[in-house]
Order: structure tokens, then sequence, then C-alpha cells
């Protein structure tokens, strides 16, 4: 039996094998930011043998949002959308977490509530792209957040880990990569503050740390996870220190017992893999040396790649993301090494159920 299909521990729960759905933004959530049975179908089709899922990037607070069709937890009408997904997923013997995000400065006035400015750490002027009805277009500048503000922030995002209780999910991870928020305020080149949250390694991460203590308050430490991306630029992103900060990062989550700390290889740019870049895992090797507890690699990962990591020890599970999307039944494919359906990249933002919930399952594929 290979290692990968091997079982896991993570927090509370066991796991028959280490394939894991990765957080991917799809944008089909109705009116609202509230899921819909479209959604509840899609999740509980990828919940394969026993498996883990990770929920997509979910708006924690009503100015967090970047991306029309992004589903929401901040407000209590999005509960019940949620508890048909996590329902579904239960179901099927699947557990799944819920994945919080506020996108900062990532966004754009479109898609803001009364067509305010984003918010984030500092007023640095960046590239990268919101979704609204015209598609994609530019960020909207942003402004900067007060320290009361964020105070405000890290107490949306604690309530909506409660929304999270009442909707039925397994735990919670904060999303602390690509680009937004909580990332914002970690990497330097988006963090110009000279206040109490900037300057420092200590004082860049004081969010993060808030936020994840927040969402501990709730949860309990076994069942929060966090989400990084060492040395990732998209969005404009990068930091004059970057091994120095998500070491430093590392050592400072790994005394919360969390249930797992997720990693995005740098190879990776939002969605896309830059084919330039090496394939050899970077950022779960540097650090594993500094955190003992379950780590989960993500970022352009196949069969033989995800097995010589998990071999190697530099993680315990691998998040998968366009083979997923494409393979509702990829730990089955994987275990038995069947041929992969090819993914469509246009239609993985949006849309309807067109490259959601068409993809074949193996069977299907073969007597088709």
């Amino acid at each position: 039996m290979s290692t990968l299909h091997s079982p896991v521990n993570v927090g509370p729960f066991t796991f028959a094998h280490r394939v894991v759905l990765a957080p991917l933004t799809r944008m089909r959530a109705e009116e609202g930011a509230r899921p819909g049975p479209l959604m509840a179908e899609y999740y509980a089709q990828r919940t394969s043998e026993g498996g883990f899922l990770i929920g997509e990037a979910t708006i924690a607070a009503p100015n967090g949002n970047g991306y029309l069709g992004a589903p929401g937890l901040f407000d209590d009408s999005q509960i019940a959308g949620w508890k048909q997904v996590t329902d579904a997923v239960h179901a099927k013997g699947g557990k799944i977490f819920l994945q919080l995000y506020h996108a900062g400065r990532q966004s754009n006035v479109d898609v803001q509530p009364q067509g305010s400015l984003p918010v984030g750490p500092s007023e640095v002027l960046h590239g990268g792209v919101a979704y609204t009805t015209e598609g994609w277009v530019p960020n909207t500048p942003n402004r900067a957040l007060t320290v009361e503000e964020i105070a405000d922030l890290v107490e949306s995002f604690r309530t909506a880990a409660e929304r999270g209780v009442k909707a039925g999910f397994d735990g919670v991870e904060l999303h602390g990569a690509n680009g937004y928020l909580v990332d914002q305020f970690l990497q330097d080149n988006s963090n110009k503050r000279t206040d109490s949250y900037g300057g420092s390694f200590e004082n860049r991460t004081r969010f993060l740390l808030e936020v994840t203590r927040a969402l501990i308050s709730v949860w309990g430490s076994e069942r929060v996870a966090v989400r990084i991306g060492p040395s990732g630029t998209w969005g404009d992103m990068g930091d004059s220190d970057p091994e120095g900060l998500f070491t430093y990062v590392a050592q400072q989550l790994a005394p919360l017992n969390l249930a797992y700390l997720h990693l995005i290889e740098p190879r990776i740019l939002g969605n896309i893999e830059d084919e330039n870049a090496d394939p050899a895992p970077v950022a779960a090797q540097l650090i594993r040396k500094h955190y003992t507890g379950v780590i989960i690699a993500a970022g352009g990962f196949d069969g033989e790649s995800a097995e010589a990591i998990v071999q190697a020890g530099d993680a315990d599970l691998v998040a998968f993301g366009r083979h997923f999307i494409a393979n509702p039944d990829l730990p089955t494919r994987l275990r038995h090494h069947l041929p992969l359906n090819p993914y469509d990249r246009p239609t993985f933002f949006g849309g309807t159920e067109v490259g959601y919930t068409d993809y074949a399952f193996y069977k299907e594929e073969a007597t088709a």
C-alpha cells in the first residue's frame, strides 16, 4: 500500500487516505453569497473513501470579498446553504473544514458594500484582479485599516467561525496566503505600518495570531488550521526576507496544537503553475524543520510527487486542486493508477454545472 493511501490522523479525525480536496474558489454561490444545491452536489461528488475536504474561500466580513459569486458566512442567512453542503459531505462519510478569508486589498469597489474602498494594512499601489459583473477587472486602490477596524475584523472572523459551527463544519482553516488580508499583514511589501501591526516579524504576524486565537476560542485548537504561502507572489506580494518571516510564522503556530498547517508551494501563482519553477517542494521542506505537527502541502502535485513528499516526511497529506476539479473520484483513481480526466480551465471560475458537476467518474467514463 502506498503511503499516500495509508491512514492519517488530523486533529480528532482519522482518514483512510491522505488525498485532500484543496480549497478552490469556484464562484458558484447564489445571490447573497449563499451556497445552493449545485455547490452541495459538487462537494458531495468529491467526498471519496471517507476523505477530507477543505471548503472554498468563504468571506468572513461584509467588506471581505474580491470575487462575485464567492460564498460567505458573514451573515446568518448564509448558514442554511452551507448546512446543505456539510450534510451532503457527511452523508458520504467525509469531513469538511470551513476556510475563512478576507480579500483585503485584492478587491474592487464593485464587490464592496455601497461601493466603498477595499481595505488593507497600508495604502500601497499594486496589481492584481478582482471579479465583478464586468468579469476580471483591476483591483481598486485600497485604504489603510485603523487599529479599531483591525479589532473589528478579528471579531468578524470569530463570529463567522461561530456560524461555521451552526452550519455543520468539522473545523475551520484560516486563509493566510494568496495575497489576501492576512498575507498582506505578513509580507513587508504590502505592510508599511509603523504601529504594533507593522515592522518586525512579531508585529506583522500579530493579526494572523489574533485571528487564529479567535478561531480557537470557538472551535478548540485541534479543529483549527492555518494556510500560508511562503514566498507567494500572487497579487504583487513579496517580502524582503521570506525564509525568515515564514520560519517565524511556523514557530509561532507550532505551540498552538493546530489540526494542521497548510502550505502552498511557491511555484503556484494564484491558480496557475509556473512551468519554469523548480518542481521540487520548497515550502514544506523549509517549514518541516520548524513545525512538527501535521502539514498539508498543496501546489501542482500529481500522484507520483504527492507520494514522494509524504514518503519523505515533509508533508503528511497533499491537497489537490485542478485534478480534483476534473476527477471527483480522484483518490480512487490515484490509488489504482487510473487515467485522469483533463481539466477545463475556462470553467474554473463562475458559470453553471458545466465544468463543475459534469465531470465523469471513472466507471461512467469507461462505459461511455
